[in-house]
């Protein structure tokens, strides 16, 4: 998938096939704003930033390592939705068969879900770096702070859809319950993501 042009990528999400689809499309919303936070990094250098220099390293690596993270998130969520569809279509005319279809759904439900809590955690650390960045970057390319807040708050907020659709097969409840805990924390992830988007909103529009 990183591989691909952007237009072959949209062609292949357009179509009707399993994956890629919603959990790949959020994944990649978290790796373009690792991306923004990197170029506002990149472009607060200078003496005037010297006073800063090593958070904004710091920030500029945290994005990098994060993007190379959600890209990979992006391919492990469209391999693991392809596994739910494979769970769903096997055979089910005799009850052992039956038994065997619905254990390799619950299983396949189980690693589908494992992207997209990955893709909230992932969310939550991007967090962290904009709040970071947000007072000492750049002035001129504030705007991409807030366009980074918002790229994380859709990733986390598809995710979270993601993971509660499967949840709905999901009976284990030591398999729920850190499941669970990443519902919310996409929800703290997205009111993070909302002030950081308000404060660069209020300082460009004065």
């Amino acid at each position: 998938m990183r591989d691909q042009s952007i237009s072959a990528f949209l062609e292949q999400l357009a179509a009707r096939v399993p994956a890629p689809g919603g959990g790949a499309s959020g994944a990649l919303h978290a790796a373009q704003a690792a991306a923004l936070l990197a170029m506002v990094g990149r472009y607060s250098d200078g003496p005037a930033y010297d006073p800063h220099r090593a958070l904004v390293d710091d920030v500029v690596a945290g994005a990098d390592r994060v993007r190379d993270r959600a890209l990979r998130l992006a391919e492990e969520d469209a391999a693991a939705f392809g596994a739910v569809a494979d769970a769903y279509r096997l055979p089910k005319s005799t009850d052992a068969e039956k038994s065997a279809r619905s254990a390799a759904i619950a299983a396949a439900l189980r690693g589908a879900a494992e992207p997209p809590a990955d893709t909230v955690a992932v969310a939550a650390e991007l967090a962290g770096l904009a709040e970071r960045l947000l007072p000492v970057g750049n002035r001129n390319v504030l705007s991409d702070v807030g366009a980074a807040a918002e790229s994380l708050r859709a990733a986390a907020g598809v995710a979270r859809i993601n993971i509660e659709v499967n949840l709905g097969g999901i009976k284990d409840e030591s398999v729920r319950g850190p499941l669970l805990e990443a519902v919310r924390t996409a929800g703290e992830v997205m009111v993070r993501a909302d002030a950081v988007s308000a404060a660069v909103r209020e300082e460009i529009t004065r």
